[in-house]
């Protein structure tokens, strides 16, 4: 599925494979002119900030304050780094310009690179 990413509109591929099936029901009997995720109202689709305040109130009622939705692709980010330490696809993926906007997107800073160099035997 392509779609084009709001802050900097460039088109970006998304990968539902897994969710194919889930999506399919959700949308049997539904129309073109329908919104995927309509608002409350119905007529418009949600916004980024309805989106937010629903994750924030879930966060709420599990005594957690630091979920949103930059929150989950930041952490997305640096778990998919730490666990494959593939920069340049992780730049692809957030779709970045840089493998340095990246990083810092992330935190992974020189010092952090030193350690887990370190850390590494061949």
């Amino acid at each position: 599925m392509m779609l084009r990413e709001g802050k900097a509109a460039k088109p970006r591929k998304v990968l539902l494979a897994g969710l194919q099936e889930e999506i399919a029901q959700y949308v049997e009997g539904k129309t073109n002119e329908e919104y995927l995720f309509r608002s409350q109202k119905g007529d418009k689709p949600m916004t980024t900030t309805q989106v937010y305040r629903m994750l924030r109130d879930v966060g709420d009622w599990i005594g957690r304050h630091d979920i949103g939705t930059h929150t989950m692709r930041k952490t997305f980010g640096y778990h998919y780094y730490r666990h494959t330490k593939d920069i340049m696809k992780l730049t692809d993926i957030l779709n970045h310009s840089t493998p340095s906007i990246t990083k810092r997107y992330i935190d992974i800073t020189q010092d952090k690179i030193t350690e887990s160099l370190e850390d590494s035997k061949l």
